[in-house]
């Protein structure tokens, strides 16, 4: 079974039942569908009124050990004080199986929305961050992958010129766009970081605000530049990017040194994120979740749009990179 033809359509309610079940866990609600595409997650109370939210990982994205890994670096943060959602233990396993898939059972933590404008609250953020990347600093992951030009760039290029979704009178035009911002990518990446664990996919949306920050989802973990956890939360103007970008650094090193030569390291990430997050949607199309919920994929106007922001990229690209004050 590869990535591409897998679907979810096996995944009935009774199977969760019956793999939930099979952990001493009586759901007592229905399963209430949470916002993921890649993965299949649930929120539900169990006959204690105790709420939960259980993860069927999509086979064949992450192996076993891999999976554990994320579960590891978990554990380690919430041993250190950061508040993140660490997957619960059965018989001393997080990993759990059945029927041929791979799950896990998380406590449901809720929260408010994190608010991007609000300078407290990335301040916060910006502390958590650095002692999150204390934590990361420790080892490596051993069998989860390093952020690189092969994987966001070279192998995505090579499925765009493979997929039929792109329009053909339109093909030629994206993939010389698609090249041009490769090019300029590698004329601006480098490998010469200190490479520690990342939450990997810190946006907005993967922080919850209780007394502070919460931070889920570490699907995406993976080693990489420390400022892989940054950029994703600035917005704005450059002007507005630069004076998020000093709260979050400010507050992030009372924990943890920052390698301000990482921030020229941005739009190359951004750029990456782009071509990558692309390359993700087409290798799920087999999946009927992808269709439904991206129909503007089919859409030649999508492509011309698409076309044009890889072009616009790269004028970006080679803009000078965000500076800091002095102070820094």
């Amino acid at each position: 079974m590869t990535d591409s033809a897998f679907n979810f359509q096996t995944l009935h309610p009774d199977t969760i039942m019956d793999a939930l079940f099979e952990q001493g866990i009586r759901v007592d609600s229905g399963l209430t569908p949470l916002n993921s595409f890649e993965n299949r997650v649930y929120q539900f109370q169990d006959e204690d009124r105790k709420r939960y939210v259980v993860k069927f990982y999509r086979p064949n994205r992450w192996s076993a050990e891999q999976i554990q890994e994320e579960h590891q670096f978990a554990a380690e943060l919430l041993a250190d004080e950061v508040p993140v959602a660490a997957p619960l233990s059965y018989a001393g396993n997080t990993l759990l199986r059945h029927q041929g898939f791979m799950y896990t059972v998380f406590p449901s933590l809720g929260g408010r929305q994190y608010e991007t404008d609000n300078i407290d609250q990335m301040e916060w953020v910006g502390r958590y961050l650095g002692r999150i990347h204390q934590t990361g600093r420790r080892n490596l992951f051993a069998k989860r992958p390093t952020i690189g030009l092969e994987e966001y760039l070279l192998e995505p290029r090579a499925l765009f010129e493979q997929t039929k979704l792109v329009p053909a009178a339109l093909k030629a035009a994206f993939l010389k766009a698609t090249d041009a911002l490769i090019d300029e990518v590698k004329l601006h990446w480098h490998d010469g970081f200190d490479a520690l664990r990342l939450h990997g996919d810190c946006h907005p949306g993967n922080i919850l605000w209780r007394d502070g920050p919460l931070f889920v989802d570490l699907d995406d973990a993976r080693n990489g530049p420390a400022v892989q956890d940054i950029w994703m939360l600035l917005n704005g103007d450059k002007a507005e990017q630069r004076m998020q970008l000093e709260t979050i650094i400010e507050a992030y090193e009372e924990f943890s040194p920052f390698n301000s030569d990482e921030i020229a390291l941005i739009e190359p990430l951004r750029a990456m994120r782009m071509v990558y997050y692309l390359a993700w949607i087409i290798r799920r199309w087999d999946d009927p979740a992808f269709p439904r919920n991206f129909p503007w994929l089919t859409e030649e106007d999508y492509w011309r749009s698409q076309t044009a922001t890889f072009t616009e990229q790269v004028r970006v690209l080679r803009e000078p990179p965000l500076q800091l004050t002095p102070m820094y």
